[in-house]
């Protein structure tokens, strides 16, 4: 089956026929149509399909008892009105990269995978790449349990909903023994590789980043007949605080975010009691992603004493700056540069990965696919298809280079 097709398949899984935008989300119906997919392109090809004891697909060709695998893919699921690239290119690719080594003739003399990692966004449940968290021992198991979705269900209850057993849940230390090399192949998130010109590039570090939990709580009342001398109103506070983020990010050279929101009691006629914000930021270092988000907090605590406010701020998941395996880096460009006739760029990102999250405990590495817009997360997101294509050729060029002779 060629890109294409696969690519036609996939798409209309977990799409809003509103917005374009996908709501595939883990544990759900559209997680589930995505999961069946994986497992009949990996079947089709004669490939062994398992799923791991964190929910996590894997394809092998070759037994990865062995060890020293080369595995590559990545996620299936999204954002809320996410596209169609982010995630789901890395694994339609690696399938695709897989036929054309298969139409070259190559000889494999290490074990290959291809994996489809669990709730990578963590868009149901608040956080992200839960899957490999789990497998890397990055996230316990008593962790796990507490993470809950905004109807009060937890990942325990979702995983048993979808037929799976969560008692199963915690680090994998003899898969990751298994694997030599994991090089994941990801849509672009910016436009580095659009304003060079160049349809693939190489990933050298991923940016620190992490999510914070800002609540402000005021005093519900009366919209119309509160004079505003007299309001405590969360909602200024709040407001307020984003105006900070921005400023604060740019000072720094660095990203800030205010995404998502709750408000309580969510009336148009009544002055909230409580908002609930949630902050991303992510800075090219630590140092700068530390001032980033201390002068936000330091504004927000601020706005919220004039205004008559408490405010508890919250750190609800966090990522130090991730270097690629140098090694591995040096080998993906020794191979694109040996085979190909395109240059490859090696570039940082600010966008988090499952490869980031395993590069502690295994050699990971990255390939970025050009973006035109730079747009992700979003319905607009896109890639054309000659780059994808690209992407699919300098994918079989690595795993080439890595697993066969």
């Amino acid at each position: 089956m060629s890109f294409h097709s696969m690519w036609a398949e996939l798409l209309p899984v977990g799409r809003s026929s509103a917005s374009g935008g996908y709501r595939r989300y883990a544990w759900t119906g559209a997680d589930t149509d995505c999961r069946a997919w994986f497992r009949e392109q990996a079947e089709a090809r004669g490939l062994v399909h398992e799923t791991d004891r964190n929910g996590n697909q894997w394809a092998w060709l070759g037994d990865p008892a062995a060890g020293n695998a080369v595995v590559t893919g990545s996620h299936l699921d999204s954002v809320p009105e996410g596209g169609a690239f982010d995630g789901p290119l890395g694994v339609v690719s690696a399938f695709a990269a897989l036929d054309e080594l298969r139409a070259r003739g190559a000889r494999f003399t290490r074990p290959l995978g291809i994996v489809n990692f669990g709730d990578e966004e963590g868009a149901r449940f608040g956080l992200a790449c839960v899957g490999s968290r789990l497998t890397a021992g990055a996230l316990t198991v008593e962790q796990a349990h507490r993470l809950t979705d905004g109807d009060g269900v937890t990942l325990p209850r979702a995983m048993e909903s979808a037929g799976y057993d969560p008692g199963t849940l915690g680090p994998d230390p003899e898969r990751l023994a298994r694997i030599g090399a994991f090089v994941e192949l990801h849509v672009e998130q910016g436009r580095a590789l659009d304003l060079s010109g160049d349809r693939i590039g190489i990933a050298s570090a991923i940016w620190p980043h992490g999510r914070w939990r800002f609540d402000f709580r005021g005093e519900a009342n009366h919209a119309g007949t509160t004079r505003l001398a007299d309001r405590h109103d969360p909602m200024l506070s709040y407001a307020e605080t984003v105006l900070a983020a921005r400023r604060e990010a740019e000072l720094a050279g660095a990203v800030a975010t205010f995404g998502k929101i709750g408000v309580e009691p969510n009336g148009v006629n009544a002055i909230p009691s409580l908002v609930r914000g949630w902050l991303d930021s992510r800075a090219a270092d630590q140092e700068s992603l530390d001032t980033v988000v201390t002068g936000i907090e330091k504004a927000a605590r601020e706005y919220a004493a004039a205004h008559g406010v408490d405010l508890d701020v919250v750190r609800e998941s966090f990522t130090p700056v991730v270097e690629f395996d140098h090694a591995l880096r040096d080998e993906l460009a020794r191979i694109l540069g040996t085979r190909t006739e395109l240059k490859v760029p090696v570039l940082g990102t600010g966008a988090g990965h499952d490869a980031g999250i395993l590069s502690d405990r295994i050699p990971t590495a990255m390939l970025f696919v050009r973006n035109p817009t730079g747009v992700s997360h979003s319905p607009a997101e896109y890639a054309a298809e000659d780059d994808c294509v690209a992407g699919v050729t300098a994918l079989a060029d690595v795993l080439e280079g890595l697993a066969c002779t």
